[in-house]
């Protein structure tokens, strides 16, 4: 089994039932580890309001190509319809990391590209695993966090269904 983060946004219609849909969507295919805290974050690049973003850390026997295929089935399912990149998003699935591996392929690049240039990502990576050490920049996600020069705000929420 091979540990990932896959971090979850929404930022259109209900955002607490879509993070609730999309984590009972979640089990059925990974062992979910942890969730972090929910936070609602200043849009970084799209249009819209804010969203609710949270990090997952599970483990999977999935290839990475095979993953990436259920998080978009699990977009699809929910709703998202990809017309317009910078557009409001029922939901928003990424795999940020898959083990150590880094894989740049047409459609999969891991780790994700931005994850170390974003605060809504780093927070509750952070949150979760302080020690997390990004297999590319070999620094771990509190160094990141500290050194990171976004300023988009990050605000934690209390959520009705994580404990």
């Amino acid at each position: 089994m091979t540990e990932i983060y896959i971090g979850i946004g929404t930022n259109k219609g209900n955002r607490l039932h879509n993070i609730q849909l999309t984590l009972e969507k979640l089990k059925k295919f990974i062992v979910i580890d942890k969730v972090s805290s929910l936070y609602l974050t200043q849009p970084v690049q799209v249009k819209g309001g804010w969203f609710i973003n949270c990090v997952v850390k599970g483990h999977t026997e999935k290839e990475p190509a095979q993953l990436l295929q259920n998080l978009l089935e699990i977009e699809k399912d929910l709703g998202r319809v990809r017309e317009k990149k910078d557009d409001k998003r029922i939901i928003d699935l990424d795999l940020l990391f898959y083990g150590e591996k880094i894989i740049k392929e047409k459609n999969l690049t891991v780790p994700h590209p931005r994850a170390h240039q974003r605060r809504f990502v780093l927070i509750p990576l952070t949150e979760i695993n302080p020690e997390f050490k990004h297999p590319l920049l070999k620094k771990n996600s509190h160094i990141l966090l500290d050194e990171i020069e976004d300023a988009s705000e990050v605000l934690k929420v209390e959520s009705p269904f994580l404990s």
